[in-house]
């Protein structure tokens, strides 16, 4: 198996090679050069395995230059039952992502893909345990370091960090937007004490963040000399760890494989639903893949109108559903990809055009194209979602099912409900465990979240920040300065 870019211009690699990349040279993102195609035959032999082992089968059809024995012992490594054990909503309690169905709504059976039961309680962790295993195994081998170099809008980097931490050859360096993360998000990250883990502050909203990273990553001969890499959704090996729990989700919501489902993914910066996408490519029976963003609804207008039309910092908002504050999703480029039929020039136009204009800047024909051919052919919609629609989503929830669900989850759940297709099971996939933000839970329920007892008292722990300008020099020197 090996990897291209998506904007064409950069030689194929393996995939340990791509894993400590991150962006490709030409300023791309990598793909596989085919999707693997799983048949209805392989899916129903894969129904009675477990996470970890289901893992590595995925994994293998991507990853052929990882003994397999090697490849299985780190998925066994990484997902087990002491790893993921916080969370709250599954029906089985030893499941790695368990279904919690809701109930039936408009003939439609709806109910949460539970992903928040890993260490940091969000996600994230379904991909990033097993990145930080991934790292330490190909570092080992090759005899290298590498510099992590991240940036997140609340749940990325304290999932990273945690993931990181302690582990040989690897420092992590994390951009986080002063003043726009909660509480207890902050608490995770920052009080992480552990030598290799540096949390960098900057001024601005995740975008910013985000823009330095891929500066820095741009910077060919900076990235070789103090060996760079990512953890962000641009990192194929994440994208590909959450393919994963698509088809569990799927697997553990059906009885036979010719049945179809939906998803919904609460999406900011396109990561996990991109994951929902290459599932879908590989041959797994989804029918719609339903995109829920909050206010900064930069996604929900492309799938409306054709247009993707990126914000300023000053034009994103600060809301509720904080992880989702995005309005560059920089893993967008691989859908495009697919769109224009894996033409990597086609890619590298468009892509031109946003970092110039801030758009891409096609005519009224070519957008409509685009909007029919990501629903007919990729089951791609969206919706939007409010602060008031997620307390009433929130509050709703509660009283019909006795389920708290945090703001993300809630305005997936909202986006759901304005899709559900009558005799077609939907599921929601859960963001997070609403502890992480407890201050939205309280004011719309009127109560406290729930709380894991091993995060009681962690906003009192001693924090380690530094704040830092917003500048990619700046960072560098930051960098130089510690490895």
């Amino acid at each position: 198996m090996k990897y291209l870019s998506t904007r064409g211009d950069q030689p194929k690699l393996s995939f340990t090679q791509i894993l400590l990349a991150g962006l490709a040279g030409d300023g791309g993102l990598y793909l596989p050069e085919s999707y693997p195609q799983v048949t209805k035959e392989t899916l129903d032999i894969w129904r009675t395995l477990s996470y970890h082992e289901l893992a590595y089968e995925i994994l293998k059809l991507y990853c052929d230059d990882i003994p397999y024995a090697d490849l299985k012992s780190i998925t066994k490594k990484t997902y087990t039952e002491q790893t993921y054990c916080h969370g709250r909503l599954g029906d089985v309690a030893t499941d790695i992502t368990p279904i919690h169905w809701l109930g039936s709504e408009n003939n439609s059976q709806i109910g949460l893909l539970s992903l928040s039961n890993g260490p940091t309680l969000a996600f994230k962790d379904m991909a990033m345990q097993l990145l930080g295993n991934l790292f330490e195994y190909t570092l080992a081998r090759e005899k290298q370091s590498l510099n992590i170099l991240g940036a997140t809008s609340g749940d990325t980097g304290s999932a990273a960090e945690y993931a990181m931490r302690n582990k040989n050859g690897i420092k992590v360096f994390m951009l986080s937007p002063k003043g726009k993360m909660s509480r207890f998000q902050c608490a995770q990250m920052y009080s992480l004490q552990d030598d290799n883990i540096f949390n960098l502050a900057v001024d601005g909203v995740f975008d910013d963040a985000q823009d330095i990273v891929k500066a820095v990553s741009n910077d060919a001969a900076f990235k070789e000399k103090y060996h760079i890499g990512t953890v962000n959704s641009i990192n194929w090996a994440r994208v590909v760890a959450q393919v994963v729990y698509y088809f569990a989700g799927y697997l553990r919501a059906t009885h036979n494989s010719t049945e179809k489902i939906s998803y919904c993914v609460p999406s900011g910066n396109f990561g996990n639903v991109c994951a929902g996408h290459i599932a879908r490519m590989m041959g797994l029976p989804i029918d719609q893949l339903i995109v829920a963003t909050n206010e900064n609804d930069v996604l929900d207008e492309f799938f409306r109108t054709g247009m993707y039309r990126t914000r300023s910092s000053k034009e994103t908002y600060h809301t509720t559903s904080p992880s989702m504050d995005i309005s560059k999703a920089s893993n967008f480029e691989r859908f495009i990809y697919d769109l224009v039929g894996t033409d990597g020039s086609k890619v590298k136009d468009l892509f031109k055009q946003v970092q110039t204009k801030g758009e891409f800047g096609l005519s009224q024909d070519q957008a409509q194209d685009f909007v029919k051919q990501s629903k007919e052919k990729y089951g791609f919609v969206s919706g939007r979602s409010t602060h008031e629609n997620r307390l009433e989503t929130i509050l709703d929830i509660y009283r019909k099912y006795q389920v708290v669900i945090d703001p993300h989850t809630a305005d997936g759940v909202k986006v759901a409900r304005d899709h559900l297709v009558p005799n077609q099971k939907m599921l929601v996939l859960e963001t997070a465990l609403p502890i992480k933000f407890g201050e939205t839970i309280e004011q719309a329920l009127g109560q406290p979240a729930d709380r894991p007892d091993a995060f009681i008292g962690i906003e009192d722990l001693p924090q380690r920040v530094i704040s830092v300008p917003t500048s990619a020099e700046a960072i560098k020197q930051f960098i130089i300065d510690h490895v």
